[in-house]
């Protein structure tokens, strides 16, 4: 399952499911240098950063910005 890291409240850290939906996990299952706006991948008790998704998404956020500004 893919998810979003929204925000780090306490010991979880808020994500969003690819479905839309709000969900807690466990900050500690994280790897280390996870962030805010990170796109992970949790497969069972194995959690990765999807880098490349999360450039893209990042690119994409970037380029809707400079267009609301511009």
């Amino acid at each position: 399952m893919k998810a979003i890291i929204d925000r780090f409240e306490g010991k979880y850290a808020v994500c969003e499911g690819e479905d839309g939906r709000m969900f807690n996990f466990n900050r500690s299952k994280l790897p280390l240098e996870a962030s805010e706006g990170d796109v992970i991948i949790i497969n069972g008790d194995n959690v990765f950063i999807d880098a490349k998704a999360t450039e893209e998404r990042n690119k994409h956020i970037k380029k809707l910005m400079d267009d609301v500004w511009e």
